[in-house]
């Protein structure tokens, strides 16, 4: 019997268990990230199950990472190359990497010493996965303040090909599969936001299934960004993403209309997005774009009440949402803190 709650879709093909574990590679994709990077790679080295190998891939940082990196000696492979994103440093760690899986993790994130052999023993029971992942706690700092999964944002097991198309539900942390990750092509390099979403996206489309230890043996933690820009990149990101998957000829007829009906939601969040950037930076056009949106019955009634107010009153409007920038933040993953209760662990569990 498994030491782990373990969710895993039913095998659509016949297998074989491992009588083995595999080997991992984990591959840290870094940027910038001198002062955050250490407890990562030190959470890493103090695996129960130890990695194969671990390659920090610097994706071009003026900082001091690779000092910090080579303080940890021959134990981590560190790579450096030209700033390209997050999607062609992992790519240049994937093709790096000799371990069986690749695993990721966020240059400014953290395991739990039993992930690894947690991911292995999931691996062994079902070879046929080509996609692991583990529950994570979220933290703001070193603050956790929910799981990954919950019940807003569950993992899904019974259709994951149509789910994906509506969401990512893939925690980013995962174990994938290297040879099946290097046949299907890797990580696009042209998308500089959602990769992860796009390539889970296209390797589900062609087969694959994920499968999740419903433990949380990671630490996924937030660091204030710019509001705006955050999600905005992401919505764009998302765009992106969804753009290339109209191009998979896999695709079946409904399923092309959940991703149409979703890129459109889509481009209505960043002209929304766009709209309020405009208002705040006081752009000639940004009473313009607001009663457009206002006008536009494809918006839900609250955005449309937004943009009406604003066109009617934009410095108003523009202090407001100001204001509204100043009192709390977005995380990556779209996730908003605010700032009064950032250090109260129970303040963050009930916002």
């Amino acid at each position: 019997m498994s030491a782990w709650s373990i969710v895993v879709p039913e095998p659509t093909r016949p297998f074989e268990t491992r009588t083995a574990p595999p080997t991992f590679t984990v591959v840290v994709a870094a940027y910038q990230v001198a002062d955050l990077i250490g407890d990562g790679i030190e959470s890493i080295l103090d695996q129960t199950l130890p990695a194969l190998e671990v390659i920090v891939v610097d994706d071009g940082s003026s900082d001091d990472l690779e000092d910090t990196v080579q303080r940890f000696g021959n134990r981590i492979a560190y790579l450096k190359r030209a700033h390209g994103g997050a999607a062609a440093a992992m790519n240049t760690g994937v093709h790096a990497a000799t371990g069986d899986y690749v695993v990721f993790i966020g240059a400014d994130d953290v395991f739990a010493p039993e992930r690894l052999e947690a991911l292995a023993e999931l691996a062994m029971s079902r070879p046929d996965l080509d996609v692991l992942t583990t529950d994570a706690y979220v933290a703001v700092g070193n603050t956790p303040f929910r799981r990954f999964y919950d019940e807003t944002n569950p993992f899904v097991v019974d259709d994951q090909r149509s789910e994906i198309l509506e969401r990512n539900f893939v925690f980013g942390h995962t174990a994938v599969l290297r040879r099946r990750l290097i046949e299907l092509g890797g990580f696009d390099e042209g998308i500089r936001w959602t990769s992860d979403w796009e390539l889970w996206i296209r390797m589900i489309l062609a087969g694959s299934q994920i499968g999740l230890v419903n433990e949380p043996l990671a630490t996924y933690r937030l660091w204030e960004r710019s509001l705006s820009s955050q999600r905005l990149n992401q919505s764009r990101g998302m765009i992106t993403t969804l753009e290339r998957t109209t191009l998979n000829s896999t695709l079946t007829g409904p399923e092309r209309e959940v991703v149409a009906r979703n890129l459109a939601q889509r481009r209505r969040d960043v002209a929304a997005g766009e709209a309020e950037l405009a208002l705040m930076e006081g752009a000639p056009d940004a009473r313009e774009r607001a009663w457009a949106i206002a006008r536009d019955g494809r918006f839900s009634r609250k955005t449309r009440a937004r943009a009406f107010a604003a066109a009617l009153l934009p410095p108003i409007a523009a202090a407001l949402l100001r204001r509204e920038q100043r009192g709390s933040w977005i995380g990556a993953g779209g996730v908003r803190i605010r700032r009064e209760v950032a250090n109260d662990p129970d303040d963050l569990r009930s916002s």
